[in-house]
């Protein structure tokens, strides 16, 4: 391990260099990409300078322990327990950081919430799955930035698609991808029958401009009048922003804004995100066509997690964790499944690196 880690440190002071380097600064995708690099390996360094300034105490008091002065052999003897533990928990520490890691983990996220079978009643739920992502980025002191959205007439959204920014957004929610399913009873069933429905979430990582290129022969651009609420100033004019990318077949909408400008801006951010994740699974495909993935499948079809109203409770499907506080999950307080997923990861990835 000690080996390892002096590499990783040798690594992060070259970095240090490279993006210091004038001509490394001038090259927007290259600075990106070893600036994220860098940024990656930083806690394992510090932890590891840490960890060898604590084998120095150590030293000094195992040397201590031996001297011809009583109260002073005393006194080293008595800090030694304390400072062996601390060694062994920042050893572990460096064991599960020495994982590697997934190279979007520090990305800004996309997130596609779509309301899948149940109808009205899949949107409403698909709004509190919103709200619940939604108070969870103000808790961690990130912004939500909507993207496009296509609410219904009592309140539900039949797709939403924002961006969320803040540190590590995709490493805390890239987790959430899945179906999730409500079970309870509709406002409008009157014999009091618990419906079940399902909404898909898609966790998205963020593309720089600089990683996604998108030559105009390759677009299809197309404005017109937006539809559905928004205001009198928003569908009477063709600000409504249709992109086909035409390799792939893969179209976005945008209509939430007045301005065709910005509608197209936000289309071409979702159009990346979609790019760089289909990348990404083709290459990790490829790597590991046939290896378990860490959680659960990784199936965007695979039924990750349900709300049981009736019972306030949310089962985790995927580590078997259960939550009889379902309020308080649905007001943003997700850590403890967060948690507990990222945990199951660590400790399957440690397990197979033996």
């Amino acid at each position: 391990m000690l080996e390892r880690l002096q590499e990783v440190e040798r690594r992060y002071e070259e970095l240090e260099r490279l993006v210091a380097d004038p001509a490394v600064i001038a090259n927007r995708r290259e600075f990106a990409t070893l600036a994220r690099e860098r940024s990656q390996l930083e806690e394992v360094v510090l932890r590891f300078r840490e960890r060898r300034q604590l084998e120095s105490d150590l030293a000094e008091h195992r040397e201590l322990a031996q001297d011809d002065d009583a109260e002073m052999r005393a006194m080293a003897k008595a800090d030694l327990p304390g400072l062996e533990t601390r060694l062994a928990a920042l050893d572990e520490t460096l064991k599960r950081l020495l994982v590697p890691k997934d190279p979007n983990d520090e990305r800004n996220t996309v997130l596609e919430i779509r309301a899948g079978t149940g109808g009205e009643e899949a949107a409403l739920f698909a709004a509190e799955l919103f709200r619940m992502y939604t108070r969870y980025a103000e808790r961690l002191g990130w912004k939500i930035e909507i993207l496009s959205s296509s609410p219904t007439g009592l309140g539900g959204l039949k797709e939403v698609i924002a961006l969320v920014q803040g540190k590590a957004a995709y490493s805390r929610l890239k987790f959430e991808g899945g179906v999730h399913r409500v079970q309870r009873v509709p406002a409008t069933e009157t014999q009091g029958r618990i419906h079940t429905s399902a909404v898909t979430v898609a966790v998205l990582p963020e593309a720089e401009d600089v990683e996604i290129d998108l030559p105009d022969k390759e677009l299809r651009i197309d404005v017109f009048r937006s539809s559905g609420p928004g205001g009198q100033s928003v569908n009477t004019t063709d600000s409504a922003v249709r992109v086909t990318h035409i390799p792939s077949g893969i179209v976005v909408t945008c209509q939430d804004e007045k301005s065709q400008h910005k509608n197209k801006a936000k289309a071409l951010k979702v159009l990346r995100a979609r790019l760089l994740d289909r990348a990404r699974e083709e290459q990790q495909a490829k790597i590991a066509a046939n290896r378990k993935a860490m959680v659960g499948s990784g199936d965007r079809s695979e039924k990750i997690r349900t709300y049981n109203f009736p019972q306030s409770r949310v089962t985790d499907h995927r580590v078997n964790l259960t939550i009889h506080q379902l309020d308080r999950v649905l007001d943003g307080d997700l850590d403890a499944i967060v948690d507990a997923l990222a945990t199951k990861q660590q400790d399957e990835q440690l397990e197979a690196a033996g």
